[in-house]
């Protein structure tokens, strides 16, 4: 298959661009490279004849279109998205605008072009999304397919509207949609604002490590090369008109989770232990949700898929990636954000 990856020099984005050329696909990147896309991680197969990468916002409909006819891909998995929370708080209109508009403009230059090609039967759609467009679960249960959406930051809320916006172009004019729902992914290559690279750089230059709140709050941990294996799997049998819950089945308080990183690190980089020495408590972030959990009955039981990496393994990993790879995080500190505190919300006056 040709597939049309958006957000294909992000985190997720890329993972599933090189496991799709891997595995013999040819994959179209579009990517607009804003802050936190970084070219490099897809390096490894940029000289691949099955690659090509459009420079391209999706929020630019005559540019969607042109790509569109220059590729004529078999199916679209669209990845493009802003997502990190905090900034959210701070900013939350970037993320109407690409998750929102962004998703509505591209729904739109995929319908026009599979109409303009027959409606093809074996075109599809997936739609990439997130568990936090659920809102937040007590000490028991799991999110399923059929969970009332409750989202709390303006980053699931403009999550949640692009759900509903595939969702309603597959009702409304047979675009032939699927929409997944993952949880918190780690992994290499994963842009120094996000949780598990902040505690792994941080601890690395002896720096307070920040843990919000009392570090209480529970989240399910997915290598992103089994959310990529996954994605991968739902283009290839999922149902048309499904959704899709893709967890790691790896849940941990994040104070567990930090605490893990540093016993990892005491083992790799023994000459800064003890690491947990510089966790630090702060302050919360505004809305912050209590427990995500997804249960990935539906997607187990009809595709057959699961995860394979533990949340042990995955973090080694990971650990020993950033280790490895200290020419690829260096290049990205300078870049806006990256070790400041954001999505302080009233607290500073930002936000709403």
């Amino acid at each position: 298959m040709k597939l049309l990856v958006t957000g294909g020099a992000g985190f997720i984005g890329s993972a599933v661009v090189r496991r799709a050329v891997a595995e013999g696909h040819g994959v179209v990147n579009l990517d607009a490279l804003t802050y936190a896309a970084c070219l490099d991680n897809v390096a490894g197969v940029a000289e691949s004849p099955l690659y090509a990468f459009e420079h391209a916002d999706i929020r630019e409909r005559a540019a969607l279109d042109r790509v569109f006819a220059a590729h004529a891909p078999d199916a679209v998995l669209h990845l493009a998205a802003e997502s990190h929370v905090d900034r959210s708080i701070d900013g939350p209109m970037a993320f109407i605008e690409t998750n929102v508009t962004g998703t509505g403009t591209l729904l739109e230059a995929a319908r026009a072009y599979w109409e303009g090609q027959g409606r093809p039967a074996a075109f599809r759609f997936v739609h990439v999304s997130t568990d936090e467009v659920y809102g937040s679960l007590g000490p028991e249960g799991a999110f399923t397919e059929e969970t009332p959406y409750a989202p709390n930051s303006p980053y699931a809320a403009s999550k949640a509207g692009s759900d509903h916006l595939a969702r309603a172009w597959g009702e409304t004019y047979g675009l032939p949609v699927i929409v997944t729902n993952c949880s918190n992914n780690y992994g290499p290559y994963q842009f120094p604002e996000k949780l598990i690279p902040v505690v792994i750089l941080g601890a690395l230059a002896g720096r307070a490590i920040p843990v919000y709140g009392a570090g209480e709050n529970v989240r399910d941990w997915l290598h992103v090369e089994d959310h990529a294996d996954a994605l991968l799997t739902v283009l290839a049998r999922g149902q048309v008109g499904r959704q899709y819950n893709i967890g790691g089945e790896n849940e941990a308080r994040n104070i567990d989770l930090v605490r893990m990183i540093c016993a990892i690190l005491d083992e790799m980089r023994p000459g800064g232990a003890p690491h947990e020495r510089l966790i630090e408590f702060v302050t919360d972030r505004p809305g912050h949700d209590a427990r995500y959990a997804i249960d990935p009955a539906r997607i187990r039981a009809e595709l057959g898929w699961r995860p394979s990496v533990t949340l042990r393994e995955g973090l080694e990993r990971t650990v020993a990636w950033y280790l490895d790879n200290e020419a690829w995080w260096r290049s990205l500190q300078d870049r806006d954000g990256v070790g400041q505190r954001l999505g302080r919300g009233r607290e500073d006056g930002a936000g709403a």
